[in-house]
C-alpha cells in the first residue's frame, strides 16, 4: 500500500492533488445536500463555488498581467474552492458579493501582500477573515459535518502524506484537541459529546490538511513547523475575545503564518541560468547564479518554477535537492536524470538558454546531517538521490570536518557516476551496487554487487550499520525498502528523502 501511494502521489503535482481533493469534497457535499444530509441546498453550494472560483481566476489573471508575472490557474482555483468551503453557501446577492470580495482579496494578496517574493499570510484565510470582520459573509467552515468528514479526512491524509507533514499535523491535533477536551469536560459535557464536537462536527481535519499545511506559508525546518503547530493549536481552541478578535480557526492560522514567516527565506529567489553539464548519458548538472545570496543548509531542497507552453499534467513547478555546498557568492547546482519519456518540465529545463532568469519559491527540508561531527553516519543513495549527499559532503570537506562516513551508492546506470569526485575527496568508504565504472573503483571503494540492496548485502557491506545514524535518499520504492532493511539490521535513527519522479 505504501509503495502504491508513493508511486501514485509522486506522479501527481502538489497543486493538482490539492485541487482534486478539494473538488472531491465539494462534489460529495453536493451529493449529500441532494439527499438532505447537509444543512445547505445544492444551488447555494453551486452558486457560491462558481462565484468564488470564477472571481479568484479572474483576479489572478488580471493581477498577473499587471505585475507581468506568469499566472498559475491552479493556484487561483484552489483559493476559490477554499473560500467556497469556508464561507457559508448562499444565494443572497450580498452574501455572494462577500464571497467574491473574499476571493478577490485572497488572490490579490498573493501579489500585493508578499514580502520579497514570499507569502506572508494564507491567502484564503486572509480573504475569509476580512469578509467575516466586515459582516459580508460568515466563515462557518461548513465542511465540518459528520457525513462529510470521512472524505475530508481522506483528502487531508493524502495531502499530508505527499507533503510529509504528519509531525506538524499531529502536534496541532494534540494541542488543539487537548485544550478543547479540557474546556468542554470542565464545563460538564460528557465524553461522547466532546468527542463529537471536536472531531466529527468541526473543521479540525480540514484546517490541518488544507490550511495549516500550505507549503508557501510553512517554515522550512521541522522544529519550526512544530512550534507553528503549537501556536496554531492554542489559538484554535483557547477561548479569547478582544474587540473584533475572538477564538477562530482563521485568526489562529494568520498568527501562525506570521510566526512561520519569521523563519523562512525572506527574499525572492531569482537566479540566472549558467548552463548544464552532462554527467553521463542520462544525467545533467544545472548551474544557477542567484542575484542575492541564498541561505540554506546542506541537504535542503528548493522549488523551481519554469513557465513553459503546453505544460503537461505535471505542471511547471518542481522540487530539487541542492547539490552544491553553501557559498556566499558561488552558484547553486542541481542534478537531474532524464528518462527516455520525460515531462514537459524537464524538457523546458534542459532547453533553457544561458542567461535565462529562473525563480525559486523557497528553501525547505530537514534532511540535514547532525551538528555533532563525531556521530558515525551511513548514507544510502539511490541513483540521483546522491545530490543532497554531494552538498553535505562537499560542505564538510570545505569546513575540514572529520566525519566517520560510509556511503552505499546504488545505481542501475553504467558510465560515469554523478559526484564521484566529491565522494573521493571525502575519503569516505563507498559501497557501490550496480555496474562498475570505467577504469575500476577508486581506492577505498567496494563493489557490493549488481543486484538490489538486500538485508544480506547491507549486513555484509556495513556490519556496523546498527551503530550509525542512517540517511536514505532516492526513489520512494528504494527508500522504503532500504528503511525496512536497516530496521532489520538494528538501525534506529533513520532519516529519509524522497525523489518522486517528474
Amino acid at each position: 500500500m505504501k509503495r502504491w501511494l508513493d508511486r501514485t502521489l509522486g506522479a501527481v503535482p502538489m497543486y493538482k492533488l490539492v485541487l482534486f481533493t478539494l473538488a472531491a469534497i465539494t462534489l460529495t457535499a453536493l451529493v449529500l445536500s441532494l439527499f438532505g444530509q447537509l444543512s445547505y441546498q445544492p444551488l447555494p453550494i453551486l452558486a457560491s463555488a462558481a462565484v468564488a472560483v470564477g472571481t479568484a481566476a479572474l483576479t489572478g489573471w488580471l493581477a498577473s498581467l499587471i505585475v507581468r508575472r506568469p499566472w498559475h490557474p491552479e493556484s487561483s482555483y484552489i483559493t476559490g474552492v477554499l473560500i467556497a468551503l469556508i464561507i457559508v453557501p448562499t444565494l443572497d446577492p450580498i452574501g455572494l458579493l462577500g464571497i467574491a470580495l473574499a476571493s478577490t482579496i485572497a488572490t490579490a494578496s498573493k501579489y500585493v501582500l508578499a514580502i520579497r517574493g514570499r507569502h506572508v499570510l494564507n491567502p484564503a484565510a486572509l480573504g475569509a477573515w476580512i469578509i467575516g470582520l466586515a459582516g459580508l459573509g460568515f466563515p462557518a467552515w461548513w465542511t465540518g459535518t459528520p457525513f462529510l468528514q470521512p472524505v475530508v479526512i481522506i483528502g487531508a491524509f493524502l495531502v499530508l502524506y505527499r507533503l510529509r507533514r504528519f509531525a506538524m499535523a499531529g502536534t496541532f491535533l494534540l494541542v488543539a484537541s487537548a485544550i478543547r477536551f479540557g474546556i468542554e469536560l470542565s464545563a460538564g459535557s460528557d465524553l461522547a459529546t466532546v468527542f463529537s464536537n471536536t472531531f466529527l462536527s468541526s473543521p479540525l481535519f480540514f484546517f490541518i490538511g488544507f490550511m495549516l499545511s500550505e507549503p508557501l506559508t510553512t517554515p522550512p525546518r521541522r522544529w519550526q513547523q512544530l512550534l507553528v503547530a503549537v501556536v496554531a493549536g492554542v489559538l484554535y481552541s483557547a477561548p479569547y475575545n478582544v474587540g473584533p478578535i475572538y477564538t477562530s480557526p482563521l485568526f489562529a492560522l494568520l498568527v501562525a503564518n506570521l510566526v512561520a514567516f519569521a523563519f523562512g527565506q525572506r527574499r525572492a529567489i531569482r537566479m540566472t541560468y549558467l548552463g548544464k553539464t552532462a554527467v553521463n548519458d542520462r544525467t545533467w548538472e544545472l548551474a544557477f547564479q542567484p542575484t542575492k545570496p541564498v541561505h540554506f543548509v546542506p541537504g535542503q531542497y528548493m522549488e523551481l518554477t519554469i513557465p513553459h507552453r503546453k505544460a503537461d499534467f505535471r505542471g511547471n513547478r518542481r522540487y530539487f535537492s541542492i547539490s552544491s555546498a553553501p557559498s556566499a557568492d558561488g552558484p547553486i547546482t542541481f542534478a537531474i536524470t532524464v528518462p527516455s519519456s520525460s515531462s514537459s518540465f524537464k524538457k523546458a529545463l534542459l532547453d533553457l538558454e544561458p542567461g535565462a532568469m529562473v525563480h525559486g519559491t523557497g528553501v525547505h527540508g530537514d534532511f540535514v546531517l547532525p551538528a555533532d561531527v563525531s556521530d558515525p553516519l551511513l548514507l544510502v543513495a539511490g541513483g540521483i538521490g546522491i545530490t543532497p549527499f554531494a552538498s553535505q559532503l562537499g560542505y564538510s570537506v570545505e569546513r575540514g570536518e572529520k566525519r566517520d562516513v560510509t556511503v552505499v551508492y546504488a545505481t542501475s546506470t553504467a558510465g560515469p557516476l554523478p559526484y564521484r569526485e566529491v565522494l573521493e575527496r571525502t575519503g569516505a568508504r563507498v559501497v557501490l551496487f550496480g555496474p562498475e565504472p570505467d577504469g575500476g573503483l577508486p581506492t577505498g571503494w567496494v563493489h557490493g554487487g549488481t543486484g538490489r540492496v538486500t538485508p544480506e548485502a547491507i549486513a555484509a557491506a556495513v556490519p556496523d550499520a546498527a551503530s550509525r545514524r542512517a540517511f536514505v535518499s532516492g526513489p520512494p520504492a528504494l527508500v522504503n525498502e532500504v528503511r525496512k532493511t536497516l530496521r532489520k539490521q538494528g538501525v534506529r535513527r533513520i532519516h529519509t528523502d524522497y525523489f518522486s519522479g517528474y
